[in-house]
């Protein structure tokens, strides 16, 4: 399997701007700036999309783990964040509220620390990872 985005960028890396491109079309001349990555401004940024990416993935392993741990989730709620200083990404944070019916507080936090450590973004990323999990029921 093969998955493509394009990057354009036109410019100098302050006053510039770019557009991000994915195959799967969701992305599509997506604005990002120096003001979307460093400020506040309107658009998206590379930090952005790897906190998304990474929820996502964490998201999808863990319900894997759980399903075949016989106690499939309810709803995993993962809000990531990319932590990054002096132009390196420092720490992958990922916050997880999770209902899973009938699991109790070991098997859950098991599978989790499965899903930190073998979903395929947590093995790309070279970075401290961290999950801060609640088990909702």
């Amino acid at each position: 399997m093969i998955r493509k985005a394009n990057a354009v960028w036109q410019g100098t890396g302050k006053e510039g701007k770019g557009v991000l491109t994915t195959q799967s079309g969701v992305l599509n001349h997506t604005q990002y700036s120096f003001n979307t990555r460093f400020e506040d401004g309107i658009g998206t940024n590379p930090e952005e999309l790897v906190a998304a990416a990474h929820a996502g993935c964490f998201a999808m392993k863990l319900s894997f783990n759980l399903t075949g741990a016989g106690f499939p989730p309810k709803v995993l709620d993962v809000q990531g964040e990319i932590k990054m200083e002096e132009g390196s990404i420092i720490e992958s944070r990922l916050i997880l509220k999770a209902t899973v019916p009938g699991i109790d507080q070991d098997t859950f936090l098991a599978q989790v620390k499965d899903a930190e450590a073998n979903c395929p973004i947590s093995r790309l990323l070279k970075t401290t990872i961290v999950v801060d999990s609640t088990l909702q029921g």
